[in-house]
């Protein structure tokens, strides 16, 4: 049995999670996937929500279980994961990221995003200055993050996606390769990802190279559309069917 801490991405809640948790239970595991603050259904207020806020959040549940945790994260959540990896490099077994953000030191999320090659998300970004946050129109969400998926999971996601804090997306992460650099990280590529393209993803795998590289032939939300496959390491070619 092992502790599984599931960090969601943007938008998202920990609701999205339902289908993994579920079956990482079955099989005997203890999953924990917390709303990050101002998401899902926790209400902290936009002006309050940082990317130190949530590490600090994610810190605290990892520090109070009794092992080593393993530590996943979709999307955006990739930045939260590394920089709680930094802060607490004891506590974690492994990490492992969904098609998910892996960016060096030094990196803000927003500035790897504006330079993605070709995706749906980046050039329809709302922001809304006055409340911090940032939006996409949900024609370019379902698209870019559901087209696969089935549509009660459409419709659970487009009633309870709320606007993401712009903060933690300014924020260049700090890491070092005497803590950080340290901890296992294993990457879950989704080919045909339109939020976050595959060569975006390998390119991130190239420059911070991951112990296992699992290749998925599905889009930005394995979650909702293949919870219960990964179908085969990726071997650096690009002939995946």
């Amino acid at each position: 049995m092992r502790t599984y801490v599931l960090i969601h991405g943007s938008w998202h809640g920990g609701w999205c999670w339902y289908k993994i948790a579920n079956r990482l239970q079955q099989l005997g595991h203890r999953v924990i996937a917390p709303d990050l603050l101002g998401l899902g259904v926790d209400k902290t207020a936009m002006a309050n929500v940082t990317l130190n806020a949530w590490v600090e959040q994610i810190c605290q549940v990892v520090e109070a279980q009794a092992e080593p945790v393993e530590l996943v994260g979709h999307s955006r959540g990739g930045i939260i994961i590394s920089q709680v990896a930094e802060m607490l490099p004891e506590k974690i077994r492994n990490l492992v990221y969904v098609t998910a953000f892996l960016l060096p030191d030094d990196t803000a999320l927003l500035s790897r995003v504006e330079n993605l090659d070709d995706n749906l998300i980046g050039p329809n970004i709302s922001v809304d200055e006055a409340q911090g946050s940032y939006t996409v129109p949900w024609e370019i969400t379902r698209l870019a993050l559901y087209e696969d998926c089935p549509g009660e999971d459409i419709a659970l996601a487009k009633s309870l996606l709320v606007p993401e804090p712009l903060e933690p997306g300014m924020v260049p992460l700090t890491l070092s390769n005497d803590r950080y650099g340290k901890i296992r990280r294993h990457y879950i590529e989704c080919v045909n990802d339109k939020a976050l393209p595959i060569t975006d993803q390998r390119q991130m795998v190239a420059e911070l190279p991951c112990e296992n590289v699992i290749s998925m032939n599905c889009g930005h939300s394995p979650f909702f559309c293949r919870p219960r496959r990964a179908e085969r390491p990726y071997t650096g070619t690009d002939n995946v069917k």
